[in-house]
């Protein structure tokens, strides 16, 4: 079974994903599956895509490492998408265009060319490879990967904060000495 079989059986397993029939078009995006995570490209052509990998790391590392996701700069490079996926699994997913705007194409080449090798601001949460290739795509950063990362955090911070209360309150009512 070949890659694009495999991503689009995939796809039909669920029903909020775009559909990924077709070759990578210049300015799609392009989400790879790595083992922890996803990682997020955009198709520039002939092969090629532009993505943000590691400023410490060889280029061969930097295609599959966690440590990327940890990273605080990170290197624009323009590589080709075989390379890049390696033994994953990516698709097409323009999954924001029901409510974003894609600028022109041309645009979207212009502005990720403009990058190739410059050194850029990393944050998980706040500026990651999804924001990244949404800006190029938009011209506004979106990433819900890291919005669910958001909530997930707020939840957790929610539960351990109601859970010390809950304790407070507990060992309180246990010292009155009625």
């Amino acid at each position: 079974m070949d890659k694009q079989q495999q991503n689009s059986d995939m796809a039909s397993n669920d029903r909020d994903l775009p559909d990924l029939s077709g070759d990578p078009q210049p300015g799609d995006l392009i989400e790879i599956f790595r083992p922890a995570y996803q990682h997020w490209a955009l198709y520039l052509g002939d092969g090629y895509i532009i993505n943000l990998t590691p400023v410490d790391e060889t280029q061969a590392a930097a295609m599959s490492s966690v440590k990327s996701v940890f990273s605080r700069k990170a290197v624009v490079r323009m590589q080709l998408l075989k390379e890049v996926v390696g033994s994953d699994s990516y698709r097409v997913n323009n999954k924001y265009d029901h409510n974003h705007t894609p600028l022109p194409v041309s645009e979207i080449i212009q502005r990720a060319q403009v990058l190739i090798d410059q050194e850029v601001s990393y944050d998980l949460l706040g500026s990651n490879c999804e924001h990244f290739v949404t800006l190029l795509r938009y011209g506004e950063g979106v990433s819900e990967q890291a919005s669910r990362a958001i909530g997930a955090i707020s939840l957790v911070t929610a539960a351990a904060s109601a859970f010390s209360v809950l304790g407070l309150i507990n060992t309180r009512s246990r010292n009155r000495p009625f």
